[in-house]
């Protein structure tokens, strides 16, 4: 007790500070590093086509050191939260305990170099036999006690954190750059530091007020946003409202882990399950592909995952700056092997708005929404079951792009392909619709209503594109997932196309294409309406 009173009553935290900031320095380093990586080694090569035996082999040696330098930027920050930690909760200790020496010293006490407070004396010991002495002398060393108990607090209180910090930095996986790492480690050491730092998860919002979120995001510092970022990944990139960079940060962590954790299945049980995998590295290595590109034609992750056919949000271009925003909702028997057609469609969409954009497509956001489980070629495509399920998290998506949105509001158009369409319908149809300025469809089987003014977007810019050989909007639309949008009694604007089939809508060089283009930068389609 008496040496612990001395360090804490000078302890001077220059160096664990130092520590700290270093700690700091390292994890951006290994960012910086990871993110390079993927911007001028993986993604170039991946842009290269670069194939073969070979090929395969790099691009595995590259993910694993990639994923290392993720993982390792994680380690270095837990330990840098541990130490930010120590030193926030000791200093406060040494407050206390620098008040309490201050005020036993104010009182009149004196306080010894070994923590001890020594009574005051009130009388002059001489009159000791006086009736009146012990009574006086009571009243005077009334707070001693207190003073005393304060000191013992104040001490307590800096071994226990002391002990706690050292006890939790031993907890924490020791990164090793020969390991590989799923996403079970980055949780349990998540959890721990979580303690330790008394931050709690459940403070994450639900995501189900995206404007909630962002207030939540806003008012953090930096050390809680890296903390949380490092530590739950998976709630962060999920969260509509963020900002696209920090979701797109936050889902490919997720995505290392995720992948990581298919090598460590396959490592220990011989197999593992190559659709998910398949589809994980497709969709990563489409990912990297874009990262040496201009910045409108940078990908940003917004969400993905494996269940059932798979899932995956993907922004070409940050919406979160662009002038005008799209987000494309794809129909049935999307998967995500083969979500690359997808990435294609958005490319196709925003150069067409590149056309009549002021900023020539630098102003031009398209994603490509597969967020819902869209329904096979089968009997669940006849009903609206699946576009009433994923109605909510549609609208909380496009909701949370207004939120996220700097500067003015950026013009939103909603596009809508197949049953893509039933599912926009059954979301502008409910809540308070998707806060979008324009609402395409082509290919449509239905919207889920029986008149456009049903939906909240005005009809005068819900727009229908229909091929004449479209056998989907031709002969199954107005059957069970609503009436027909293309008639004219349903009230909505017809756009023009000159392809065929079902998919040719975004044909290069079509006015099918370049009529969606128009519609995106804000303005009408060109061609007859009917």
């Amino acid at each position: 007790m008496p040496e612990l009173f001395a360090q804490l009553m000078r302890q001077d935290f220059a160096e664990i500070e130092a520590a700290t900031a270093s700690w700091k320095k390292l994890a951006k380093t290994l960012d910086d590093t990871q993110a390079g990586s993927r911007r001028r080694v993986s993604g170039p090569l991946h842009k290269a086509g670069w194939t073969g035996a070979a090929a395969t082999n790099g691009f595995e040696a590259m993910e694993a050191t990639e994923t290392k330098l993720g993982t390792g930027q994680r380690n270095a920050l837990l330990i840098s939260v541990v130490l930010h930690t120590l030193t926030t909760k000791m200093q406060a200790a040494q407050r206390k305990l620098r008040n309490a020496v201050s005020d036993a010293e104010r009182a009149g006490h004196t306080v010894r170099d070994d923590g001890w407070v020594e009574a005051k004396q009130a009388v002059d010991p001489a009159y000791h036999n006086d009736p009146d002495y012990q009574g006086v002398q009571q009243q005077a060393n009334s707070g001693l006690g207190g003073f005393r108990a304060r000191i013992d607090e104040a001490v307590g209180e800096a071994v226990s954190v002391s002990s706690n910090a050292a006890e939790t930095l031993r907890q924490l996986d020791p990164f090793d750059l020969d390991k590989r790492y799923g996403g079970e480690n980055v949780q349990k050491d998540a959890a721990t530091v979580a303690a330790f730092a008394g931050i709690d998860p459940k403070d994450i919002p639900d995501g189900k007020d995206p404007q909630r979120s962002k207030d939540w995001w806003a008012g953090l510092d930096d050390e809680k946003r890296g903390f949380y970022l490092a530590a739950y990944p998976d709630a962060i990139g999920a969260l509509d409202g963020l900002p696209t960079p920090v979701r797109d940060h936050a889902n490919r962590d997720v995505l290392d882990q995720r992948l990581n954790d298919y090598a460590l299945r396959e490592s220990s049980l011989g197999y593992h399950d190559r659709y998910g995998y398949r589809g994980l590295t497709a969709l990563k290595d489409r990912l990297e592909t874009s990262d040496s590109g201009p910045a409108n034609k940078q990908l940003y992750l917004l969400g993905f995952g494996t269940e059932k056919d798979g899932r995956a949000i993907v922004a070409l271009g940050n919406p979160d700056t662009a002038r005008h925003t799209a987000v494309l909702v794809p129909g049935t028997d999307t998967q995500l092997d083969k979500f690359g057609g997808q990435i294609n469609r958005i490319g196709k969409l925003q150069d067409a708005a590149a056309t009549w954009s002021s900023g020539a497509g630098s102003d031009v956001s398209v994603i490509s929404w597969m967020d819902y489980d869209a329904p096979e070629p089968d009997g669940s495509v006849a009903t609206t079951a699946r576009a009433d399920a994923g109605a909510e998290d549609l609208r909380d998506f496009t909701h949370g792009l207004r939120a996220a949105h700097q500067g003015e509001p950026t013009h939103l158009t909603v596009v809508g392909h197949s049953y893509g369409s039933t599912m926009t319908g059954a979301a502008d149809a409910g809540g308070a619709g998707l806060g979008a300025d324009d609402v395409l469809v082509v290919g449509s089987p239905g919207l889920t209503v029986e008149h456009a003014d049903q939906l909240h977007v005005a009809p005068s810019h819900l727009w229908v594109g229909a091929a004449k050989d479209d056998m989907i909007a031709n002969y199954t639309s107005g059957l069970t997932l609503g009436e027909d949008p293309k008639e004219p009694g349903f009230g909505a604007q017809r756009m023009f196309v000159d392809t065929s089939g079902h998919s040719g809508y975004w044909d290069e060089g079509s006015k099918s294409l370049n009529n969606q283009g128009r519609i995106i930068a804000g303005m009408t389609p060109e061609g007859p309406r009917s």
